[in-house]
């Protein structure tokens, strides 16, 4: 079976996309997305998604891991979504799409930065050493010195593999604050089990719990391996934020089709 896709990146992250909005694309199976996402054997992505149409939205969000499975909420891969959807034809100055974890909005302003507003944070589970919350995925934030010398993917999967987080999984990012409203985030995935280059909702959880100012309106730089984002939100208090916008680049790096069994 031959399929057409699309391949696209945010600092980094990136994904398979198969336009399913006029639900031409073929059922795969786990096997298949797998083998598509695998970086020797396939395109090679951190995820595949699906473009779909959803009545009352002007699309829905199916989003699958590199290992096959269907996942929880991909912030960069809903940046992506977005600007492919605006590749396809689907122009608009403000975007409403269904996702995994709920509805999402999003914008594309002049200069090709995609906007997604992520869902509200009511819980943050605090640790002496770490954090958890979840952003649309469950994620573990720990801050550390030096973080370009940690083994990320060593280190994360010992903590995504202990008992505490075995059974459901967990994604694990380290943190080091660079300046004030600054931060370095590195990020072990579930799913795609290494590190990669970016992490849209560990990104999110790891500004949510940097917030610079004590309450009310926040903006975070956040650097990756594989490029720049920010995210702005309103901070009520320890425990919850809202009004939260995950910032940064989606660009298309190819299409093109191949067969698959």
């Amino acid at each position: 079976m031959k399929i057409s896709f699309y391949k696209y990146q945010g600092t980094g992250n990136d994904f398979v996309i198969l336009n399913n909005y006029s639900e031409t694309a073929p059922t795969l199976s786990t096997k298949q997305i797998e083998k598509l996402c695998h970086r020797r054997w396939g395109v090679g992505a951190d995820g595949l998604m699906l473009l779909s149409k959803k009545e009352g939205y002007d699309f829905e969000m199916i989003y699958y891991n590199a290992d096959g499975k269907e996942s929880s909420m991909c912030g960069n891969g809903g940046r992506c979504l977005t600007k492919f959807a605006w590749h396809q034809g689907l122009h608009k100055t403000h975007y409403r799409f269904l996702a995994t974890d709920g509805e999402h909005e999003a914008e594309i302003e002049m200069n090709g930065i995609v906007r997604l507003k992520m869902k509200d944070v009511n819980a943050v589970e605090e640790h002496p050493s770490y954090a958890v919350l979840d952003t649309g995925s469950p994620h573990y934030v720990k801050f550390e010195n030096n973080i370009k010398d940690i083994n990320v993917t060593q280190a994360g999967r010992i903590i995504r593999n202990s008992h505490a987080y075995a059974a459901a999984g967990i994604n694990v990012n380290f943190v080091e604050s660079t300046d004030e409203d600054s931060i370095y985030v590195r990020t072990y995935e579930r799913g795609v089990e290494d590190e990669t280059f970016s992490c849209g909702t560990g990104v999110t959880a790891a500004a949510l719990v940097s917030a610079h100012n004590d309450n009310g309106f926040n903006r975070v730089e956040v650097k990756t391996p594989g490029g720049h984002l920010s995210v702005e939100f309103n901070k009520i208090d320890d425990q919850h934020f809202n009004d939260i916008w995950l910032c940064g680049p989606a660009e298309l790096v190819y299409k093109g089709e191949i067969e698959i069994e």
